[in-house]
């Protein structure tokens, strides 16, 4: 016997989210549950506002269609399906036959944006390797390079991560770069896409030996026919957001694909509710065992969704109280 249910879910966001210039008062999305006999599953499908080429009345079409196909057959044909309807999908498959390992890294890279003196106590209660994540690009790049120049030098075992989001022109990458001293610059575990163009950011990374990480490139590449991660060279990292890449089975292939390339493969949330980012931090657990995840996002809501994250002090609301808007 199987079973399909589709949840509306909405969510209120804290009150500084800010997505692409725009306010985001509330977080909308999809939870599929699946049962199969004495097995249930749940999965989150959430396109990103902004980032995501389909948007949520599609993905839910989408879902539909693939979840009526699910209830005759027991399986999923996820080839044409996008990115978001494809990882919810096929990670609710993969979490109902007992395949996503139970144990998670719940310890993932905190996201600042103000003083180090903010970042210390959080810091302090990380087990092993110290590593945060920055946004820079939304101020002047004298004020961004400071301020990481800060961070480096009030905490002498931290690396970061910065994401600056394709926001600087070369000259103003360049101007951020001069306010980091030189020394520190090898405690910039990768800087996520400084510039407007990949060409540009390799160059600054190698004018100013700050190592560059591939995020919206990634996310670009993987939709051309027969990509091969090899083509995206320069770089040290990879983003792996796994509702804008797609299948699980992609995500497994790039993880395997950065593996061989000696590429740092870093698995990021696109604001997913608590149990998105349960399965993600368990996901991350599994494929990248050695790498920090990026999934410090949950305190941007005011809301977790049936399932707790480890320590949050958030109020969880039911899954019953979100809308059912599909039965099979």
């Amino acid at each position: 016997m199987r079973k399909a249910q589709l949840y509306r879910y909405r969510l209120p966001m804290d009150s500084g989210v800010v997505l692409r210039d725009k306010k985001l008062t509330e977080r909308e999305g999809w939870v599929v549950e699946l049962i199969e006999n004495d097995r249930r599953a749940l999965s989150e499908i959430s396109p990103l506002p902004g980032w995501s080429e389909e948007t949520l009345d599609e993905a839910y079409l989408e879902a539909r269609r693939y979840l009526h196909a699910w209830i005759d057959t027991g399986r999923f044909e996820l080839h044409m399906a996008s990115p978001s309807v494809a990882f919810g999908l096929s990670m609710a498959e993969l979490e109902l036959h007992g395949e996503l390992p139970e144990e998670g890294n719940f310890i993932s890279a905190p996201l600042c944006t103000g003083d180090p003196d903010e970042l210390l106590p959080r810091l302090a209660k990380l087990q092993g390797e110290k590593v945060a994540k920055v946004k820079v690009g939304l101020y002047e790049p004298v004020r961004d390079g400071m301020l990481v120049n800060l961070f480096l030098e009030s905490i002498p075992d931290l690396k970061l991560r910065l994401d600056a989001n394709r926001t600087w022109t070369t000259e103003q990458a360049d101007k951020f770069a001069q306010y980091v001293k030189p020394a520190y610059r090898q405690r910039i575990s990768f800087i996520e896409e400084p510039c407007a163009k990949p060409g540009q950011s390799l160059t600054f990374g190698i004018n100013n030996g700050i190592a560059i990480g591939w995020d919206e490139t990634l996310q670009e590449a993987v939709r051309e026919p027969n990509f091969d991660l090899s083509q995206l060279t320069g770089a040290k990292a990879i983003v792996i957001k796994p509702s804008l890449i797609g299948s699980v089975t992609k995500c497994q292939y790039l993880v395997e694909q950065a593996k061989a390339l000696n590429l740092k493969a870093v698995i990021s949330s696109t604001l997913e509710t608590s149990i998105g980012l349960t399965q993600l931090a368990r996901f991350a657990r599994w494929l990248t065992p050695l790498d920090v995840p990026g999934l410090d996002t949950l305190d941007l809501f005011q809301q977790q969704l049936h399932t707790p994250w480890p320590g949050s002090e958030l109020p969880i609301a039911t899954l019953d109280s979100q809308e059912l808007v599909l039965s099979l």
